[in-house]
């Protein structure tokens, strides 16, 4: 999956912890990307936007 081009953005709620999280680009066509902040050059995950929006989903009921 080619991600050249995403913008990638993390979460406000990331705080002062180290960069230990994920960062989510979804300026793409038919695919969201993810990836380790912590390893920008790394692999990223690529996703359905349909399955994303599942996934977070779940993320937040369960919050």
């Amino acid at each position: 999956m080619d991600l050249t081009g995403a913008h990638w953005r993390k979460s406000t709620r990331s705080g002062s912890n180290q960069g230990a999280c994920v960062e989510v680009a979804d300026n793409l066509p038919g695919v969201v990307g993810v990836r380790d902040s912590k390893d920008p050059t790394g692999p990223a995950l690529a996703f359905a936007p349909a399955s994303w929006r599942a996934f977070v989903a779940q993320v937040v009921e369960r919050g």
